[in-house]
């Protein structure tokens, strides 16, 4: 397969270790790419709702295929969000192309891009932890049955449907959460001069203009949406951001898997697990 040459790939929310996480998707997206920075903002490993009798082999294989862009020299950034916070207390550290990092600071063809996770904007996340962690454990069962439900869709010939997206767009205070969570960002973006700031954890993909609240100038905000429901990107080539979109139909001829699993991999494989186990406990 010839992959596609992007300059900047930003994901975000992908939940590995939860049964929403659309892992496939995901490998087969980063397997027609070949970026030269790939920016992993947040909530990429699920510890929250971590276990290890639920890690299937394709959520080994899209880490297998990260360490593989770093080997390769491609600097990765990983920068920390709500659902892997644990990791927060190793910010700053490096390895090779790798950086673990809260923040990050990009100089982007001459324009100034501040990118972070954007829990910090989330007061559940900030005064009630239990009660978001109980959100999210409800959220993950909501989309295990929305994709049971959309499995005898299939059989039917019908097209598929998302209940959460359904509740969200149904409830006026999921809108005016994403809006508020959206301008808040870009007036503080504009405060400090940036051009571009770059968010996940709504999972909600956006790319606009947004003018500061009793303020002058403006921002251009980015959100990279999620790989539980929307399987949206940030893509940065030519000059111009877009978002991308997974379509299956793009895969139709997959290419041959190049990550062979044999007994090393299986080993480090559980040494993962066993390292993710531990950061839970820490955190309970």
């Amino acid at each position: 397969m010839v992959k596609r040459e992007v300059d900047i790939v930003v994901i975000s929310d992908v939940h590995l270790g939860t049964y929403g996480c659309q892992a496939r998707e995901l490998l087969k997206y980063l397997k027609s790419i070949k970026p030269k920075i790939l920016i992993l903002n947040g909530d990429i490993i699920d510890i929250w709702q971590f276990s290890k009798s639920y890690f299937p082999e394709a959520h080994t294989k899209v880490l297998r295929r990260i360490l593989k862009f770093v080997a390769e020299g491609i600097p990765v950034y990983y920068l920390t969000g709500n659902h892997d916070e644990m990791l927060r207390k190793f910010a700053d550290f490096n390895l090779g192309s790798f950086q673990l990092l809260n923040k990050v600071l990009l100089n982007i063809d001459g324009k100034k891009a501040w990118i972070f996770h954007g829990d910090i904007f989330d007061v559940t996340m900030q005064h009630s932890k239990w009660l978001a962690k109980l959100g999210a454990v409800g959220y993950d069962t909501l989309i295990l049955i929305n994709s049971m439900v959309n499995w005898c869709l299939r059989l039917l010939g019908r097209p598929k449907m998302s209940f959460s997206q359904k509740v969200k767009a149904r409830f006026k205070d999921a809108v005016k959460f994403i809006n508020h969570f959206e301008q808040t960002a870009a007036d503080l973006a504009v405060d400090k001069g940036y051009d571009y700031v770059i968010c996940g954890h709504i999972h909600h993909a956006e790319i606009r203009e947004i003018k500061g609240e009793d303020r002058d100038g403006s921002v251009l905000y980015l959100n990279s949406g999620d790989w539980v429901e929307s399987l949206t990107a940030l893509e940065y080539q030519n000059n111009t951001w877009s978002i991308y979109k997974y379509q299956p139909d793009d895969f139709k001829t997959e290419a041959e898997d190049d990550d062979k699993t044999d007994s090393e991999d299986l080993d480090a494989k559980m040494n993962v697990l066993d390292l993710l186990e531990r950061f839970k406990q820490e955190t309970n």
